[in-house]
C-alpha cells in the first residue's frame, strides 16, 4: 500500500477509505492513478489556506480525485455536467453554463488524446471550481447580502428603523461530494438539497416558463390612452387579449360571442385574474394601475422571480407541523398545517418609513384586552407635540401617563408637566399606556412572539384599512383583519384556551394573558414573487424598495 494511503487511513473517520479499498475495479485497476493523482492534489493544496473551497473539498474526500478518473470522467462529473446543462434557470450564455460545456468538451478531448496526469489534475481543479460556482448559485444565490445590509444600515442612519435577519443556508457541497464518492448519485443529492418551502420548486418552474417567453421575444409594451371596461369596442382589445394569453391569464371560455375588438366576458375574466395575481383592485377595469403592470417586461418579471428564489434560500428553516407566514408585499397572513393552508387573512404592515422587520420567531402568548404600552419613539415624535398644544390630548385616546414603570407608578396630571422639555432626543421619565377597550390601538387581542424589535400581531379598531389593496400603515407591528378567528384556530390545538370563555372575557376590559402550550413558528417575509397554494404565480409591488436595493449588486451567472 502506498505512502499516501497509509497516511490518510489513520485520519479517516467517514468510511470513504474502506469504499476505495474494497471496490476492486477502482482500487486494483487504477491504484497507481489514484495514488499519483492524490499526491498531486495534496502537494498542490498543502500551501493553500485551509478556508479556501478547494482545500475544504479535497480534505473531505482525503485528497482523492473527484471528477477525473484514469480512463474517463467519473460518474459524478458526468452527473454534474448533465445537471448544469439541463438545469433550465441558469442564464443562457452565462459563465456557469458556458464553463460546463467548455470543460466537458475539454475533458473528452483530453481523454481522446491520452492526456498527462498533470493535465488531468489541472482540469480536475477547474471542474471543482465549476462545482463551487454552481452550488453557490443553487444554494446561496445572487444577492450580495453584505451590500444590502450596508444599505439597510444607511436607512437606519436616516431614522428608518428596520432589519432583515438572515439564516445562511446549511448545505455542505463538500459533504455531498463525499456521499457521491460513496455511491450516491451526485445529481440526485444536489437536487435533494434544493429548498422546498414557500413552493420554491414551483417558482423555479415559473422562472423557466418566463425564460422561454423571453427567448421567444417576450411581449410588446401595452400602451393605451383609454380606460377599457367590459362591453367597450376598442382597437386595443385584441392586443390586450394577446398580452394576457402569453402569461396564461386569458383562456378561451364558453363565450361564443367573442368579437376581436370587443371587451367581452371572457376577457374580463382574464383581466380580473391578472389583477388578482398582481395584488390590484379586482374590478375588471383596465385603468392606469393595471396598464402599468401590463407594461412590465418579461425581463422585469424574470428578475423579480430570481430575487425571490434567492430570498427563500436565506429564510429560516421551518420546524413543527404548524407555521404562520406573514408576507409583507402581499399584506397577508397564511397559517399552514402540514404544508396545507388552513387559514388566511389580510394584514396591515409597517409604513415605508416604519418598515416591519424581516425575521423569524415563535408565538408564545396571547393577550386578551391588552394594554398598549406606547413606544418612546411614538411618544416623542407624535404625542409630545400634541401635549405641548394641549396637555390633556391623551385623555381622548384613553391613555394614562405614569411616572415610571412599576405597578405602583403614580398617575400624573399631564397639565402639571412642561412637555417642551421632553421633545425628541431628551430623556422620557413617563410611561404612556392605553387602557383596554374599543379605542385601544391593539384592539382586543394581541399575539406575542417576544423579539428585540417589539413587533407582534394584534387586533385594531381601524377596520377600514383592510379594504385597501396596499396596506402599509402601521409603525411596524402587524394588524390582523380577523384576530378572533386566529384565536379560534389557536384554541383548536391549545387545551388551555377556551374559545367561548375568551369571547366572554373580550366583552369586558380585564386583561388576561395566556401562555401557549403549543407554540407556533412565525416568519415575517418579503416576497414580491411566489407561487400560491393553487399553483398560481403571484407578483407584487416593491413596497419597501428592497427589490431595487438588491438588484443594484445582483450577481449574474
Amino acid at each position: 500500500m502506498s505512502r499516501l494511503y497509509q497516511k490518510i487511513k489513520g485520519s479517516l473517520g467517514v468510511g470513504i477509505f474502506a469504499f476505495f479499498l474494497f471496490s476492486s475495479s477502482l482500487f486494483s485497476n487504477a491504484l497507481a492513478f489514484q495514488d499519483a493523482s492524490s499526491e498531486v492534489i495534496l502537494k498542490s493544496l498543502q500551501k493553500q489556506p485551509n478556508h479556501i473551497f478547494l482545500n475544504k473539498l479535497y480534505r473531505q474526500v482525503l485528497f482523492m480525485p473527484i471528477w477525473m478518473h484514469e480512463k474517463g470522467l467519473s460518474p459524478s462529473a458526468k452527473a454534474l455536467f448533465h445537471l448544469i446543462e439541463n438545469e433550465g434557470t441558469l442564464e443562457e450564455g452565462g459563465p456557469v453554463l458556458q464553463a460546463a460545456f467548455s470543460l466537458e468538451s475539454e475533458a473528452n478531448n483530453l481523454y481522446a488524446k491520452g492526456g498527462t496526469l498533470l493535465e488531468k489534475m489541472h482540469l480536475e481543479f477547474k471542474i471543482s471550481q465549476l462545482y463551487k460556482a454552481f452550488t453557490d448559485y443553487a444554494y446561496l444565490g445572487s444577492i450580495n447580502w453584505g451590500a444590502f445590509q450596508a444599505r439597510i444600515a444607511n436607512l437606519r442612519v436616516n431614522d428608518v428603523k428596520t432589519e432583515w435577519v438572515l439564516h445562511r443556508p446549511t448545505v455542505n457541497p463538500a459533504l455531498l461530494v463525499e456521499r457521491a464518492m460513496l455511491g450516491e448519485p451526485l445529481d440526485k443529492l444536489l437536487q435533494q438539497a434544493i429548498p422546498t418551502a414557500y413552493h420554491y420548486r414551483a417558482l423555479q418552474e415559473a422562472l423557466k416558463r418566463y425564460m422561454a417567453l423571453a427567448k421567444e421575444g417576450g411581449w410588446e409594451a401595452y400602451r393605451v390612452t383609454t380606460k377599457l371596461t367590459r362591453g367597450m369596442m376598442h382597437e386595443d382589445v385584441r392586443k390586450l387579449r394577446a398580452r394576457l394569453a402569453m402569461t396564461n391569464d386569458y383562456e378561451v371560455c364558453s363565450d361564443t360571442t367573442i368579437v376581436d375588438d370587443v371587451y367581452g366576458a371572457c376577457l374580463e375574466k382574464a383581466v380580473k385574474h391578472f389583477q388578482a395575481r398582481h395584488g390590484l383592485l379586482v374590478d375588471g377595469v383596465v385603468g392606469t394601475g393595471t396598464q402599468r403592470h401590463l407594461n412590465e417586461s418579461v425581463t422585469h418579471v424574470i428578475e423579480k422571480i430570481r430575487l425571490n428564489l434567492d430570498r427563500i434560500k436565506w429564510l429560516a428553516k421551518r420546524s413543527g407541523n404548524r407555521h404562520i407566514i406573514i408576507n409583507i408585499p402581499a399584506f397577508r397572513l397564511y397559517f399552514e398545517e402540514n404544508g396545507e393552508l388552513i387559514q388566511t387573512m389580510r394584514v396591515v404592515t409597517g409604513k415605508p418609513n416604519h418598515p416591519t422587520p424581516i425575521f423569524s420567531d415563535t408565538v408564545e402568548y396571547i393577550v386578551l384586552n391588552p394594554y398598549w404600552n406606547v413606544p418612546k419613539s411614538i411618544i416623542q415624535k407624535e404625542f409630545v407635540p400634541k401635549l405641548i398644544r394641549n396637555p390633556y390630548a391623551m385623555e381622548r385616546k384613553g391613555i394614562e401617563i405614569r411616572r415610571g414603570w412599576g405597578k405602583n407608578a403614580e398617575v400624573i396630571d399631564p397639565g402639571s408637566v412642561d412637555w417642551s422639555n421632553y421633545t425628541e432626543g431628551h430623556a422620557m421619565p413617563f410611561h404612556f399606556a392605553q387602557l383596554p377597550g374599543k379605542r385601544n390601538a391593539l384592539g382586543k387581542v394581541k399575539f406575542l412572539f417576544p423579539n428585540k424589535f417589539a413587533v407582534y400581531m394584534h387586533d385594531t379598531p381601524s377596520k377600514s384599512l383592510f379594504s385597501r389593496t396596499k396596506r402599509a400603515f402601521s409603525h411596524g407591528c402587524i394588524r390582523l383583519q380577523k384576530p378572533r378567528e386566529l384565536l379560534r384556530t389557536f384554541s383548536t390545538f391549545n387545551s388551555n384556551i377556551d374559545f367561548d370563555a375568551a369571547q366572554k372575557q373580550l366583552e369586558g376590559k380585564t386583561k388576561k394573558s395566556i401562555a401557549l402550550k403549543k407554540r407556533v413558528p412565525v416568519d415575517i417575509v418579503y416576497l414580491t414573487a411566489w407561487v400560491d397554494y393553487e399553483g398560481v404565480l403571484q407578483l407584487r409591488d416593491d413596497v419597501y424598495g428592497y427589490d431595487k436595493m438588491q438588484l443594484k449588486s445582483f450577481r449574474h451567472w
